[in-house]
């Protein structure tokens, strides 16, 4: 490129129609002059060739992402990932902030994921190792979304739970259950105070556990859970499977009485979720299977926060993301940053309940709690319910008894005392 070509693709905030672009953050590391590397960046994710040959004409205007501002973080030595083939020279580490045109691609999100992080994103010369770390959505933009259907506070509605976290369990064992087992077991855990049982996101739709044969008796068993506890309760069933598949899934899963669905969405994609929430007649709950695959590296791939907001974007009522704690192998900013994009506002996109999760139990619910800062939040153990040493009913009936301490401003230890449930908990 020469000096007016890049030029093309720098621009002023004040140049700009703010309403008419995404803002996207990234951290890149380049080789060889920064500026030169930075058009390529922009070109490559937008009009690529901007000119036909022999033709006055450049589509850059209104079709080039451009870089707002950058800023030089430091000269490396070495990329910080090895990558086949990378271009040799001076190597920058630098963080930038594009405006990427929407007229691009639309309000369609597999052709905007195409255009932020897709081939020309990942494959610029001279930009071997790009992450991206945030976007911004303009009012314009989000109008042509629909966002969740109920969101923190129609699943509060639904439960009647208020002014404290949801507490949901994962029914364990998550592999192998017949559905009737799996049923009572669900039933047990209602009984002792959980508002939601759930399927695992790994339990599938299969010939030993049909989501059919298994939503047929998790519905009846959480009506009888309702008439005996006089509290309204959910069963989550995970409705996950090829896309043609899922609308069927879920008619007959509400029809037999679930009503909330589980989607791993980015394995069936986010323009599924959409579709899925356009039609939906329940709230719609995601898991986050292959997304640490994309975010984990610190240097290279998507931050989990642009993930959390196009899921939210996509229709997900709650979206359960990795927690605290050592075994999710997420920091406490991380954590917290996702949890903040499911209740930050975002114009009429209503709030996604957060639930981050990983090995809790009735002795970690405090800390969640402290970090969240508030009431809304999800609260979802495993063994910490179904693994408890007296059942599942005990063991739901521990983490309403980790929340009354809590809201009582006592000692977990001290109120464990007169609470056999959770002594048991404590003890174990």
């Amino acid at each position: 490129m020469n000096a007016d070509d890049i030029k093309g693709f720098f621009a002023e905030r004040d140049q700009l129609a703010m309403a008419d672009y995404l803002e996207l953050d990234y951290y890149l590391e380049c080789i060889g002059d920064i500026e030169v590397a930075l058009a390529h960046f922009c070109s490559e994710q937008s009009t690529a060739q901007w000119s036909r040959i022999g033709i006055d004409e450049d589509f850059r205007d209104l079709h080039a992402a451009k870089v707002l501002s950058w800023e030089l973080i430091g000269e490396l030595q070495q990329l910080s990932y090895p990558v086949d083939q990378a271009a040799e020279g001076a190597i920058h580490a630098c963080r930038v902030t594009i405006a990427h045109p929407h007229r691009n691609f639309g309000p369609k999100l597999p052709n905007l994921m195409t255009a932020v992080c897709g081939e020309g994103t990942y494959f610029t010369p001279g930009v071997p190792l790009v992450k991206l770390l945030d976007i911004r959505f303009p009012a314009s933009y989000l109008a042509a979304f629909e966002g969740p259907k109920f969101g923190i506070d129609g699943i509060r509605e639904m439960l009647g739970a208020y002014n404290r976290p949801i507490f949901f369990g994962v029914v364990k064992p998550n592999i192998g259950l017949k559905p009737e087992h799996f049923a009572d077991i669900a039933y047990q855990s209602w009984l002792g105070g959980l508002d939601i049982a759930k399927d695992d996101e790994m339990l599938a739709d299969v010939p030993w556990s049909s989501m059919a044969r298994r939503s047929e008796l998790l519905g009846k068993a959480r009506l009888e859970a309702e008439a005996l506890t006089g509290q309204k309760k959910v069963y989550l069933a995970n409705i996950t499977d090829e896309v043609d598949r899922m609308i069927e899934q879920h008619d007959i899963a509400v029809k037999n009485g679930a009503n909330a669905l589980l989607i791993n969405a980015l394995p069936v994609g986010l323009s599924a979720v959409r579709m899925l929430s356009r039609h939906a007649k329940v709230p719609l709950i995601g898991h986050f299977p292959f997304i640490a695959a994309f975010t984990r590296l610190e240097k290279f791939g998507v931050h989990t926060r642009v993930i959390t907001k196009l899921q939210r974007l996509a229709g997900l009522d709650a979206i359960i993301m990795p927690g605290f704690g050592s075994r999710m192998m997420t920091s406490e900013e991380e954590v917290l940053s996702n949890v903040n994009e499911c209740l930050c506002d975002m114009g009429h996109i209503k709030r996604s309940l957060p639930v981050p999760g990983g090995s809790d139990s009735a002795l970690t619910l405090e800390n969640v709690y402290r970090k969240v800062g508030s009431v809304d939040f999800g609260f979802v153990p495993g063994r910490g319910i179904f693994g408890h040493p007296q059942g599942p009913k005990a063991g739901a009936a521990s983490i309403r008894q980790a929340w009354e301490a809590i809201e009582q401003h006592i000692p977990i230890d001290t109120y464990a005392q007169t609470h056999p449930e959770l002594k048991a908990m404590v003890e174990k």
